[in-house]
C-alpha cells in the first residue's frame, strides 16, 4: 500500500518540528543550568567579600567617633 506523498511530507515536517523543538528545549535547559551556577558562584563571592569588609571595618579605627569624657570635679 502506497502512502500519499503529501501526507508523508507532512509527517516528516511534523517530525522535524518535534526534533527542533526538543533541541531548543535542551539548549534552553543548558543555558538555565549555566546561569544558575554562575549566580550561585556570584552569590558566594559576594558573601565572601562582605565578610572581608566586615572584618576590615571591625579592625579599623579611622572613622571612630570620639566620645566626650565628662570633666571630673
Amino acid at each position: 500500500m502506497k502512502t500519499h506523498p503529501q501526507i508523508s511530507r507532512r509527517q516528516n515536517e511534523a517530525g522535524m518540528a518535534t526534533v527542533v523543538f526538543i533541541a531548543l528545549l535542551a539548549i534552553m535547559m543548558i543555558l538555565v543550568t549555566a546561569e544558575s551556577r554562575a549566580l550561585f558562584h556570584l552569590h558566594r563571592e559576594v558573601k565572601f567579600l562582605e565578610q572581608q569588609q566586615i572584618k576590615r571595618l571591625d579592625h579599623s579605627t579611622t572613622n571612630a567617633v570620639a566620645t566626650p569624657i565628662a570633666p571630673t570635679k
